[in-house]
């Protein structure tokens, strides 16, 4: 399966819009215009009373770079592609694109592929990234056919980088491989993003809600779950009176 973003790159101008200086860098960077948000706090069917009813404000992701990245990137983009193809897999099969913005790299990987990108980070030695931070979901309601994404931050203890891995997943099958597999401590980072945005971690050893209640429903961090009202159902719970409460002094 090959995934890509479904609206093309455009420049601020030709989107109409107008970034502020410093905010998008590098300066000729190309966005990803995601949407545009008028108005202030989402409110909608009253009078404006906030006074920022005229708002607009843009929602834009930097676009590919074009190699060469600069400093050490490229070394890291060139052992990458050489490990992989080990592996009998292109560079160009298994990323997306490459994101150089704010001194930061990221790579976007296609969800299939995301398993042996991961060794490959962990055991090449010219890469040698033993850590995974964790991973983090994102949810782009209106980014149609890559509405969840799993953000992977990762680091080499041996070369002192730091890397971030992107895998987009739509709404309508929000799975994504396991790479407890590489990276045990991932578990429980992995439930917690499973719990908060319900993206499945295929291969996971026990994909369960870490915080909320198992029968709790929905996933409370995605953009369109409610805001407030929320009606709270616990299977089985029970409040004490309070003589017996536990106390903390």
């Amino acid at each position: 399966m090959t995934e890509g973003p479904t609206s093309a790159p455009v420049t601020p101008r030709e989107a109409g819009l107008e970034i502020a200086a410093g905010q998008v860098t590098p300066p000729a960077a190309l966005l990803n215009l995601i949407e545009v948000r008028d108005g202030a706090f989402g409110s909608r069917g009253s009078g404006d009373t906030s006074g920022f009813g005229g708002l607009v404000q843009p929602v834009v992701m930097p676009g590919p770079t074009p190699p060469p990245y600069g400093g050490w990137f490229d070394d890291l983009a060139g052992e990458l592609e050489l490990a992989l193809a080990d592996h009998g897999l292109p560079m160009r099969s298994a990323v997306e694109s490459v994101v150089v913005d704010r001194g930061e790299i990221t790579f976007y990987v296609r969800r299939e592929h995301l398993l042996i990108f991961a060794t490959v980070l962990r055991d090449e030695p010219a890469l040698r990234f033993e850590m995974c931070m964790g991973v983090s979901g994102v949810h782009y309601p209106l980014e149609a056919g890559r509405e969840l994404h799993a953000v992977y931050n990762f680091q080499s203890i041996t070369h002192n980088r730091r890397v971030r891995v992107e895998v987009a997943a739509p709404d309508a099958d929000p799975h994504v491989p396991s790479i407890t597999s590489v990276y045990p401590t991932n578990d429980w980072h992995e439930r917690e993003t499973y719990d908060f945005f319900g993206l499945i971690f295929d291969g996971h050893p026990a994909l369960t809600r870490i915080l909320m209640p198992d029968d709790w429903p929905g996933h409370p961090q995605r953009k369109d779950y409610p805001l407030g009202g929320i009606p709270v159902e616990y299977k089985g719970a029970k409040v004490p009176p309070p003589d017996l409460r536990r106390e903390y002094s």
